[in-house]
């Protein structure tokens, strides 16, 4: 039975070469003869992002590609578009600006299409750096690239709801984010930051486990134990951050929920509730 898998890619994943994050991503849509949707919703260039994806795509020998091009909320209410997005093994959001992506999908047909389609069919669903970001409920919307966590510095808006209780941030390493997002677990410690370098992937299995691919790792923050100043300092001041935990998950880690899983690790107790989390079978629509 396919239990439905996210793909949660932090950008500029290799397109050209090995294509290891989309290979996997096909494989886990059920393969090379099961139809593939890529949406370009977050991109202004969405012709040109598609022409990269149809390729990168067929080079693996995907036969059935299909572009669900959406330009406004009228297009994603679409009822044809939306049952292309439903009855799709994989679905595939590029990068772009998350923020347009959820002005356009979000609460439409085709946001409900790919929900039943993960929940009900249990299909793949990806998303590459702005298409990470959207993935989660809650969602980094805008923010600066901070040296130091300060308060307010980030805003968050609502995302796609796959992944409950994450915020989600992209280009991690490499446009080094860590206070970015260390800013968002003080003023949201209800909220596990997971940050995705570029060409790696947060690869999660619905009700069973996560492995991490390609060429980097995944930094998750944990601020749930935090004790913190950060209600009582002023706007863009840094507060204090005692005991926030921080886990680092490099490529080739694999936990699942059952110990006795001879392919995966033993799960660490700090990590139990995330994946429980991140795996959870009926993930907020």
């Amino acid at each position: 039975m396919n239990r439905g898998h996210l793909v949660v890619i932090g950008g500029h994943e290799d397109r050209k070469h090995d294509k290891t994050i989309l290979s996997r991503f096909v494989e886990l849509a059920g393969g090379i003869d099961k139809t593939i949707v890529v949406i370009t919703a977050a991109s202004k260039i969405a012709t040109e992002m598609w022409e990269v994806y149809d390729k990168a795509f067929a080079d693996l020998g995907v036969i059935r590609r299909e572009h669900v091009h959406l330009e406004s909320r009228e297009d994603a209410n679409n009822p044809e578009l939306a049952r292309k997005v439903e009855e799709a093994s994989g679905i595939f959001m590029t990068g772009g600006d998350q923020k347009r992506l959820l002005a356009i999908l979000g609460g439409t047909e085709v946001d409900t299409a790919m929900h039943t389609a993960f929940k009900e069919r249990g299909a793949c669903v990806g998303g590459t750096s702005a298409g990470a970001s959207a993935m989660s409920g809650h969602m980094l919307a805008e923010g600066s690239n901070v040296l130091q966590p300060e308060k307010n510095a980030v805003n968050l808006g609502a995302g796609f709801g796959f992944i409950p209780r994450v915020v989600i941030d992209q280009h991690f390493s490499e446009r080094h984010r860590l206070a970015r997002l260390l800013a968002v677990v003080a003023q949201n410690p209800y909220l596990q930051g997971v940050g995705i370098d570029e060409d790696t992937a947060l690869v999660i299995e619905r009700g069973v486990g996560i492995e991490v691919l390609g060429q980097g790792a995944v930094t998750i923050v944990d601020g749930r134990t935090m004790i913190s100043n950060v209600c009582d300092v002023a706007d863009r001041d840094t507060p204090e951050l005692i005991d926030v935990r921080l886990h680092l998950l490099p490529s080739g880690t694999r936990y699942a929920l059952q110990e006795n899983d001879e392919d995966n690790t033993a799960l660490p107790a700090p990590l139990i509730d995330f994946l429980k989390n991140v795996t959870k079978r009926n993930p907020v629509s």
